[in-house]
């Protein structure tokens, strides 16, 4: 994992983060008649206007259909930050432990009635976006070799047409932009990733949910909940 917790994070960081946190999740209803507002978040910014603009020209039904492919059938573009390094193993059951507790740094407790895991990247960002952006700032860090192997994924994704590139991609894009540039030893282990992969399967995720770490200590008083979705 890296560690520049020592950094700033961007002033501009969490509207781009809500706006990514928003077009990253599953197509709805909601989210189209948000368009306009996610628009005014980001006037500057060419890649998530771009994305924005191919999802109101797409239109819903294409669109999830589009969404479907890339991400639910496709393991290389997984929105989970700790798959890309620890694949479905044990020690990705306590990276997700992890992620939890830094929620409840954060103040807020993660809501499980969501069925989602907490290091989906939706989730973290819409932290980073409304709750606490230095609690995600370190998290995105700490698993920046995953965002950038999920942004290589959809850069390279090839289309029905031949072309190449998700129009996903703009978001992953627009989302490394706002965190350090890799040099050194970061650089190479996303070099690493690429070359490798994910670990192979060991014993899956069961349980991961009831770890010690979780079930002790003094009750949580959270001021939110993090839904996967857009942002509050």
């Amino acid at each position: 994992m890296f560690g520049r917790r020592s950094r700033t994070v961007p002033a501009d960081a969490p509207r781009t983060w809500a706006v990514c946190s928003a077009v990253l999740d599953y197509p709805t209803e909601e989210l189209m008649a948000s368009l306009d507002d996610l628009e005014a978040l980001v006037p500057g910014n060419a890649e998530l206007l771009g994305l924005v603009a191919h999802m109101r020209g797409v239109g819903l039904t294409e669109l999830q259909q589009e969404y479907v492919a890339t991400f639910d059938l496709t393991r290389k573009c997984a929105l989970y930050l700790t798959y890309f390094a620890y694949g479905d193993t044990r020690r990705r059951g306590a990276a997700l432990v992890e992620f939890k507790e830094a929620y409840r740094r954060a103040g807020v407790e993660w809501a499980e009635e969501l069925g989602e895991l907490p290091d989906h990247l939706c989730a973290v960002l819409q932290l980073g976006a409304t709750v606490d952006a230095d609690v995600a700032w370190r998290l995105l860090n700490d698993y920046r070799a995953g965002v950038e192997m999920l942004r290589l994924a959809l850069t390279g994704w090839r289309n029905d047409d031949g072309s190449t590139g998700s129009p996903w991609a703009a978001a992953l894009v627009a989302l490394c932009r706002t965190l350090p540039e890799l040099k050194g030893e970061e650089a190479d282990a996303v070099r690493r990733l690429v070359e490798q992969g994910p670990p192979a399967e060991e014993v899956g995720l069961s349980g991961y949910g009831a770890d010690p770490a979780l079930a002790t200590g003094p009750a949580l008083i959270s001021s939110a909940t993090i839904p996967v979705g857009a942002p509050r």
